[in-house]
């Protein structure tokens, strides 16, 4: 069987570290730029719904959040019918950046799919997702403090 999950892994890691060196700059490291655009994506989510999407725990979460919000990139506000849910929200200096990591990722994703067709780009973000799916199914198993056989 061929290595894809290293394959996966090796990108995901060169991708990383690539936008870690580009953002230093704008005090954006560690991976932070992922929750900044979800956060700009999709204002008002809460802290675990966000790590969810990210799939990291909430621990990790957690200190890039804080860290974004001490840098001044996002802002929490209680939530107007339950005070003790907090809502993250983009500040002006968060939105300012956004355009940038914007055209980041649009420039890394045609780097990644460059000399594929239309129809191999579309198959492989089928065949992606479909792998992505899978490992969630074991990603909420492992989460609840469950351990896989293997």
């Amino acid at each position: 069987m061929k290595e894809i999950l290293r394959e996966v892994g090796m990108i995901a890691r060169a991708l990383d570290s690539i936008s870690n060196i580009e953002f230093k700059e704008y005090d954006l490291t560690k991976g932070q730029y992922l929750y900044l655009v979800r956060i700009y994506e999709n204002p008002g989510i809460i802290q675990e719904k966000l790590a969810e999407m990210i799939k990291v725990d909430r621990t990790t979460a957690a200190r890039a959040i804080k860290k974004l919000e001490i840098n001044g990139f996002i802002e929490k506000r209680q939530d107007e019918t339950n005070k003790k849910i907090k809502k993250l929200f983009p500040t002006e200096k968060g939105e300012n950046v956004y355009p940038l990591l914007k055209r980041e990722s649009d420039y890394s994703d045609k780097s990644a799919l460059a000399g594929l067709t239309e129809q191999e780009t579309e198959l492989l973000y089928d065949l992606l997702k479909k792998v992505r799916e899978n490992i969630e199914v074991d990603w909420e198993y492992v989460k609840k403090g469950k351990k896989r056989e293997y």
